[in-house]
């Protein structure tokens, strides 16, 4: 295991976005990825999780203030041991081996890159997620587009999708399903739901050049609905055509996110843009960028039937280009890869960004 480097110090301008991840609190390599510190695993240790309560036992509390102290420290197993409460062993243990294998990684990229490639994810939903931010704000540092922003939060925040005067509207889900139980107002608007009392509407605008600029204040970001409008008919050579209506979609600045995701993380410069159709007799390679769409996609290069209700599923289709063709296998090299993007039956949308590092058909291991 190695020890973690000092974070450096940063200046934060009016776009210093998403602090909660902990990008101030790491340090970059020559390469520009992330390097964890101290200050950033402290971070960890304040969650709920590992926390200290009222309840925690005499050797937790040692514990717990000695990694605050020094984070990366050995612990050894009599320490965990000696916890008394056995959800509180788990999360320590978790957290530890969490800990040796990111510090061993070196970054927070090399780390995300082996987690999926080994094929045994260890860790927490929320942990993936945390790592996949604090590596998106690597990559848009230097962006002032809030739709990019926006689009990027849909890679590691679940999406609601719903239809709203013709225009298709991705909500985050954590937002919607908190005012629907609180009203926005936390836990006293928990308690008057309890007594049945009226609730202040859920306000979310539609993000826009107009409203962009308030994009970037800390306490309404994930407020914006992001616009994926596209215009569904059929097509009889795969059962799907999607035409887009919007000049300023969502869905161009989500291509621009995932261009740079490819860039940052493998290294290879690639081209994506939303695709009206499928409409392709050598179709030879597709990614999904979620489990629904990549069942769907699948389905429907076999030749196999896909409901309407299925289809009527499917949020976007992109086409993926590389700007080399050298770096792509050699059996598919020129060809388009075809990314699809697709809601569950609850229209919830949960991308998976780690498919475009394990999927993409690559002439070399990046």
């Amino acid at each position: 295991m190695t020890e973690s480097p000092q974070a450096p110090e940063r200046q934060t301008g009016a776009l210093d976005f998403w602090p909660s991840c902990g990008f101030a609190k790491l340090a970059r390599d020559p390469r520009g990825w992330l390097q964890p510190t101290d200050d950033y695993l402290r971070l960890f240790l304040a969650r709920p999780e590992l926390a200290l309560v009222p309840e925690s036992c005499a050797a937790e509390t040692r514990l717990h203030e000695a990694l605050l102290a020094a984070p990366a420290r050995p612990v050894g197993a009599d320490e965990l041991a000696a916890l008394a409460d056995d959800d509180a062993r788990d999360n320590y243990a978790m957290f530890i081996g969490f800990r040796d294998a990111l510090l061993d990684a070196g970054t927070l990229e090399a780390y995300y890159i082996a987690l999926f490639r080994s094929g045994a994810v260890t860790i927490p939903p929320l942990f993936v997620d945390f790592i996949a931010q604090a590596i998106l704000r690597n990559i848009l540092d230097d962006s002032q587009d809030a739709f990019e922003a926006r689009a990027a939060e849909m890679l590691f925040r679940r999406q609601r999708i719903s239809v709203q005067d013709g225009q298709l509207l991705a909500a985050d889900r954590d937002v919607v399903e908190m005012h629907s139980e609180t009203g926005g107002l936390g836990e006293i608007g928990r308690l008057l739901t309890q007594a049945k009392a009226p609730l202040r509407a859920l306000q979310m605008e539609v993000l826009s050049a107009d409203n962009g600029v308030a994009y970037w204040q800390a306490d309404t970001r994930h407020n914006f609905l992001l616009d994926l409008t596209h215009e569904v008919t059929q097509d009889l050579s795969h059962g799907l055509i999607l035409r887009m209506t919007k000049a300023r979609s969502g869905l161009k600045a989500l291509a621009r996110v995932l261009e740079k995701w490819i860039a940052h993380l493998l290294g290879v410069v690639v081209r994506i843009q939303p695709e009206r159709k499928i409409d392709d007799a050598q179709w030879r390679w597709h990614v999904g960028l979620d489990a629904e769409s990549s069942a769907l996609l699948n389905d429907l290069y076999e030749d196999r039937p896909v409901d309407a209700d299925r289809m009527d599923r499917i949020v976007s289709l992109f086409r993926l280009e590389f700007a080399n063709r050298a770096e792509m296998r050699p059996d598919v090299s020129g060809k388009p890869v075809y990314l699809g993007l697709a809601m569950d039956a609850d229209k919830i949308l949960r991308i998976k960004p780690q498919n475009l590092l394990l999927n993409l058909p690559l002439a070399r291991s990046s």
